[in-house]
């Protein structure tokens, strides 16, 4: 018992260790010494998109401002010729969207090609930064789409009600609990979030018809909130080619007329637990009882 506890204890460890190695390899910069090599930088925005410094975790969020500094710095550097977005987020907050969207306009102005890479997900906010590049490049399979703004309350009034549970507000104006779970939606305030809806959709429609120089009436008839795929948002004009990162790469160092294979600038910073923390998903993944098969649409 005794030799099988310690021999759980060493797997343990070289597992964290191993684990842990991959995260600090993850976060070096791939890039080589290649003299006078042209370069493309890499900024990757993966999760949920928020505003503010929240910083990656694992995956799970995307901060404007961290992406937003990346970009501004491929556009003060001499040495990167163009930028590819790697993206794969469901969406998040249309501010932060916006804070990213404003960045890459920057890095167009300067004159670096900016090429969006979709990866699993580009949806909603995530499709809001990808129309802003010069060219999106998607893979058959990836999910994007998803224009459309939503505002969602919860209603727990019964819920609250069985449980004997009170509450009392005291507000400065008729509007400054709205959305206040404790009572359903008024129809005035329901009218109020549908106007803040609507005018963030309008913006939406702005992105879209400026990067994808699309008619608003045809962008409108896309726009009802529906996913595509990547092949099905070639077809209708959301995309520009399928493909994968290496081929978004290869456009991109093509557009900054860089003849040779240019060198890939990680400019997104790894964390040394990011591998971690991935790792442990990866391996719970394989346990879980139901895991489906191979192709995932989440």
């Amino acid at each position: 018992m005794e030799r099988r506890r310690l021999f759980v204890i060493v797997l343990g460890v070289v597992v964290v260790l191993s684990l842990v190695a991959a995260g600090l390899l993850r976060a070096a910069p791939k890039e080589d010494g290649r003299p006078g090599a042209g370069r493309v930088g890499l900024v990757r925005v993966e999760g949920v998109l928020v505003a503010g410094a929240g910083g990656q975790f694992a995956g799970m969020t995307a901060s404007a401002e961290e992406v937003a500094a990346q970009l501004d710095r491929a556009r003060r550097d001499p040495n990167l010729r163009a930028v590819v977005l790697r993206i794969n987020s469901p969406g998040g907050s249309a501010a932060a969207a916006q804070e990213i969207t404003r960045a890459i306009e920057r890095l167009r102005g300067a004159g670096k090609p900016v090429v969006a890479s979709l990866g699993d997900t580009a949806a909603s906010g995530g499709y809001w930064i990808a129309a802003a590049a010069d060219r999106i490049v998607a893979n058959p399979a990836s999910l994007t789409g998803s224009i459309g703004v939503i505002i969602e309350t919860a209603n727990l009034a019964e819920l609250y009600r069985k449980l004997g549970i009170g509450v009392d507000t005291v507000k400065s104006g008729p509007y400054k609990d709205m959305g206040s779970p404790a009572r359903p939606l008024a129809p005035e305030e329901r009218a109020i979030f549908q106007s803040m809806v609507n005018d963030v959709y309008q913006q939406f429609l702005d992105v879209v018809c400026a990067g994808r120089h699309m008619d608003r009436e045809r962008v409108r008839g896309l726009a009802d909130g529906r996913v595509f795929t990547g092949r099905q948002a070639l077809e209708v004009g959301l995309v520009d080619q399928l493909g994968d990162l290496h081929e978004a790469i290869r456009w991109a160092a093509e557009a900054a007329g860089v003849p040779e294979e240019p060198v890939v600038v990680e400019l997104t910073p790894r964390p040394w637990w990011y591998g971690l923390l991935r790792g442990i998903e990866g391996l719970v993944a394989r346990w879980l009882p139901g895991r489906p098969a191979e192709v995932k649409v989440w």
